[in-house]
């Protein structure tokens, strides 16, 4: 750590700019934000709901962010219609305790911007209930809507920028509002976490055990990892989730399915390693999310917390599925991409219908990750069961059918086990 005094987390200011921005070389890291997200979402659920409230509740709340464009939700989130959705970004954020360990981003002319290289829409839909993670590129050449910067100032509607710059134009409540109007769904909540508070989280989750196929190494991040399991935690967790040259064919959207498998062996650690029944890892886990999560105002109320964390509990793993919004080459520059709007058509469909979802695309775009066979059966969460009224008829289950979405849409699920399919020297 260096020697300068930690800056508080919370009161960042958001450097409004307009125009076209330049984005810095391969970020894209905080993706494991959605695993972060989890962690909060499923640690208030259990037994500390009560010791947040009280104790941690100001601090969670003190830079809350109003979204703009967006319905406030009712108290309970049962009474949410067509489901629930949470917009979480990774911001590359230059913060004094951290700016060391990033090299010319956080020295030369941009180092006081912010962009929101990773965003996810986080989908918990009506019961039955399932969970669609999105991620969305963050060179998705897209229109940019008008949005409020702190200051009060206004950005003109845009008709063609990247994603990750809407935090330079408005924070977290421009970047839920674009991804909002891309997707046709109402963002309730939203919550973005920088560089540093990824750091801190997966230090306090223990590390993450991520499979490596062939070797990465990537000098511009500084990972080297062999062929293999790795615990991943703090700045190599960074690392592993800031990868772009290391993974696949070194594009972005290699980038997201390596991220993805970080996130589904998360979702398992959670779950098969019993830390939702240690408290002492979840107040820890916990006092260490709030510190270095923003959120917006509609998730800072505790309840809201342990109502998510109850709707997520009893998710079957194959019921957690990882997609990316589906895109095309953008014709004006083939280092970016451009909506697929058809195919991202048939993914909002699929999610309204609210039946399981077969994935007919790749696990890993552009080579970022592979399938393999399972080292072990994930333990599965625990499923509520009812007993029968003596002498009742028993219905028969409802049979659900599948939804095949189109192979433009890539992913998988948390059921299946990927590796990262690394760039060796």
């Amino acid at each position: 750590m260096s020697d300068t005094s930690k800056a508080p987390r919370r009161g960042r200011q958001t450097v409004a700019r307009h125009g076209a921005l330049k984005s810095p070389h391969p970020l894209g890291q905080l993706a494991k934000i959605i695993a972060i997200c989890l962690s909060v979402v499923l640690v208030s659920g259990l037994g500390v709901a009560t010791y947040l409230a009280y104790d941690l509740t100001a601090t969670f709340s003190a830079d809350a962010v109003e979204l703009e464009g967006q319905e406030a939700p009712p108290p309970n989130i049962g009474e949410i219609e067509g489901g629930v959705n949470l917009f979480v970004a990774g911001t590359d954020a230059c913060e004094p305790d951290y700016a060391y360990l990033f090299g010319d981003r956080c020295e030369g002319p941009d180092a006081e911007s912010e962009l929101n290289d990773v965003n996810m829409l986080v989908h918990i839909s009506d019961e039955p209930r399932r969970v669609t993670v999105i991620s969305f590129p963050r060179d998705l050449m897209m229109p940019i809507p008008s949005c409020t910067a702190e200051d009060g100032s206004t950005t003109g509607a845009m008709s063609k920028q990247p994603l990750n710059s809407t935090f330079n134009y408005g924070g977290l409540s421009c970047a839920a509002k674009a991804v909002s109007e891309l997707s046709g769904q109402n963002i309730q909540y939203a919550a973005s976490v920088t560089w540093g508070g990824v750091i801190e989280i997966t230090n306090a989750i223990g590390g993450v055990d991520v499979c490596v196929a062939n070797g990465i190494y990537d000098p511009n991040t500084g990972l080297d990892l062999d062929p293999g399991i790795h615990t991943v935690a703090g700045i190599e967790a960074l690392q592993f989730l800031r990868t772009r040259k290391g993974v696949g064919d070194g594009s972005d959207l290699g980038r997201i399915s390596n991220q993805q498998q970080y996130m589904s062996r998360l979702a398992r650690k959670l779950v098969s390693e019993e830390v939702l029944t240690n408290p002492t890892m979840l107040l820890k886990l916990a006092r260490t999310a709030i510190e270095n999560v923003d959120p917006s105002t509609s998730l800072t109320n505790p309840l809201t917390l342990v109502q998510i964390a109850l709707a997520l509990k009893n998710v079957p793993f194959e019921e957690i599925v990882f997609v990316q919004y589906p895109t095309l080459t953008d014709p004006d520059n083939i280092n970016h991409v451009v909506p697929n709007y058809e195919a991202a058509d048939a993914l909002w469909a699929a999610l309204a219908a609210n039946q399981p979802l077969q994935l007919t695309g790749e696990a890993g775009v552009n080579d970022g990750v592979t399938v393999v066979e399972p080292t072990a059966p994930p333990v599965e969460p625990t499923q509520p069961t009812t007993e029968p009224t003596p002498g009742a008829t028993v219905a028969p289950a409802p049979t659900e059918t599948a939804i095949a979405l189109p192979p433009e849409i890539s992913g998988s699920t948390a059921a299946q086990e990927t590796c990262s399919n690394g760039n060796v020297r």
